[in-house]
């Protein structure tokens, strides 16, 4: 059995994306991490974070163990390269970098924290925007020519940050990039589910009443 402990519209929303990409069953576990996820959590997420996956009594946490986990647990998807890949090098460094680098980047940047390069392990926000232009200027997808679990974990990234947050600038190659990746019925119906799932939250209540005509 596979558990997937979720937020709706939070960062385990790209993992909800990637359990629609897999086309495996599995059983969702709604965490209210906005009203407080329950102590005994931390048994599963030491810092009640989400996501997290219990596969058979194995418990993974981060996205990218997470999606590196499944994706190789379940090859039949196509959504990993395999290890002798030299594509598989791209992959890794991709999901590392988003959750390590690119997220926390971006975080600080919309927080105002001011700081230089040594201060901190994720290094300069303008540094990641480069870097991530110049990568998706090189080629169609995360790890090359071919849609993989990268592209889940960073274009959910690139399109809540430039699209939502407003944190990460509308470049045409991140336009274009999240165009492409999203374009998938898997994303659209995770999506759609995720929203249905908000509705339900308290903390989105208010947002979703004022949105009704």
């Amino acid at each position: 059995m596979l558990t997937f402990y979720h937020a709706p519209w939070s960062r385990s929303s790209a993992i909800f994306w990637l359990l629609e990409e897999l086309g495996t069953d599995y059983r969702m576990e709604l965490v209210d991490i906005r009203a407080g996820a329950p102590e005994d959590y931390r048994l599963i997420q030491p810092s009640k974070k989400v996501p997290a996956i219990d596969h058979d009594g194995t418990i993974v946490t981060e996205r990218a163990a997470i999606t590196i986990y499944l994706s190789d647990q379940f090859p039949q998807a196509g959504l990993a390269p395999p290890i002798n890949d030299p594509s598989r090098a791209a992959y890794l460094t991709t999901l590392v970098y988003h959750d390590a680098v690119f997220d926390p980047a971006v975080s600080a940047k919309v927080h105002g924290l001011s700081y230089i390069s040594n201060d901190y392990s994720f290094g300069l926000y303008d540094d990641a925007v480069s870097y991530l232009e110049r990568k998706l200027s090189a080629a169609p997808f995360a790890a090359g020519e071919r849609f993989t679990a990268a592209d889940v974990i960073l274009g959910m990234g690139i399109n809540y940050t430039m699209n939502i947050l407003k944190g990460l600038p509308e470049k045409p190659v991140f336009k274009d990039y999240v165009s492409r990746v999203t374009d998938r019925p898997a994303f659209k119906r995770s999506q759609e589910r995720d929203a249905e799932l908000a509705a339900q939250v308290p903390a989105f209540q208010a947002l979703f009443q004022g949105n009704t005509p």
